[in-house]
């Protein structure tokens, strides 16, 4: 009965603390009733398919050349979750928007699943240009990019070789290069990441001889006394019904879990070097006051060549800007597309 009564005030507290925190307008699973969506696929220059929801105003020309962007969803996310979001909105405000699956996770091709490649996920932006810039209604020189979390880092890496970008916007940037290297605010020593180096290294021979796929970081999936409170903040999003989601073929077991053996690859993956190169192409840098990752958009806004912009929204965490409507600055990111993709 202890167990129970135990297991029932966490479920109760979960739930309460659920709907707790539906406010400042979380809408993750937001669905448009102004646009038509289309679920595309199309090859990267690997051949590997690269699927994504097409979004469109209704009333939209057809006829005529219309912008586009192309939105990234977090690391270990699937485009269900915040890009969904992100591309109807701005779909609303007269775009052809694109939010894309990266190769390895959701329904984009890739073995094994929840694998990490940088390199893969860079060019999934540039085949997704490739997807855009030759359908009939969209304007090939006005196509841009958004980038959410880890995705901040894909979209900058992809543009600084991809100048058919011709504008860039991230969300809650994580650099996962130095977030793998370094930790949040530099606090992994190199004592530890070589421990994580070699643990990686030994699992390849497990894997390679037939041993079971071992998986890393992620989000929690049960919260105790000693949750880290950005595991919490994650947790609110990825394991409750706010932004919750399974794809096909996989368990909840899995999701958001890169594969152990790859996900060292982040450590080879220095986005924000020759960053200035972009210019003259706009870059937006958006960030949350209260956002654990701010070190990454900051220091990428410095690194960066003009014209460029850091906006820090007030009384925004990390995963606020995911899917809280009342705190995304939707109207900056409309003004910025609207400005460079006309």
């Amino acid at each position: 009965m202890k167990h129970l009564t135990m297991a029932l005030g966490l479920l109760l507290g979960s739930f309460a603390a659920t709907a707790a925190d539906m406010s400042h307008g979380a809408d993750n699973f937001y669905k448009s009733d102004t646009l038509t969506s289309e679920k595309v696929t199309f090859k990267n220059q690997y051949q590997m398919n690269v699927v994504g929801n097409l979004f469109m105003p209704k009333d939209m020309d057809k006829g005529a050349k219309n912008p586009a962007i192309i939105i990234g969803h977090p690391m270990g996310a699937v485009k269900e979750q915040s890009s969904n979001l992100y591309a109807q909105k701005l779909a609303e405000q007269g775009f052809v928007t694109l939010a894309i699956d990266l190769s390895f996770w959701g329904e984009s091709d890739g073995q094994p699943r929840n694998a990490v490649s940088p390199d893969i996920y860079a060019e999934d932006f540039s085949a997704a240009v490739d997807y855009l810039g030759t359908r009939p209604f969209v304007d090939r020189e006005r196509i841009g990019v958004l980038g959410i979390c880890g995705s901040g880092s894909f979209v900058i890496s992809a543009a600084k070789i991809d100048p058919r970008m011709k504008a860039i916007a991230t969300v809650s940037m994580y650099d996962m290069g130095s977030a793998n290297r370094n930790a949040l605010n530099h606090s992994q020593t190199l004592a530890q990441r070589k421990k994580i180096i070699a643990d990686a290294a030994a699992q390849r021979y497990v894997e390679f001889t037939g041993g079971k796929t071992a998986y890393t970081s992620g989000t929690v999936h049960q919260l105790d006394a000693d949750t880290h409170p950005i595991q919490r903040e994650f947790y609110d999003f990825y394991r409750t019904p706010r932004g919750e989601f399974t794809p096909k073929g996989t368990s909840p077991e899995l999701t958001t879990h890169p594969t152990l053996t790859s996900n060292v690859k982040f450590m080879n993956f220095y986005p924000f070097n020759d960053i200035e190169t972009i210019s003259p192409r706009p870059m937006l840098f958006i960030t949350g006051d209260q956002a654990h990752s701010k070190e990454f958009s900051e220091d990428a806004w410095r690194r960066a060549a003009q014209p460029k912009e850091l906006v820090v929204i007030p009384n925004a965490g990390h995963v606020d800007l995911y899917d809280r409507t009342d705190l995304i600055p939707f109207a900056k990111l409309t003004a910025f597309f609207q400005q460079h993709l006309k």
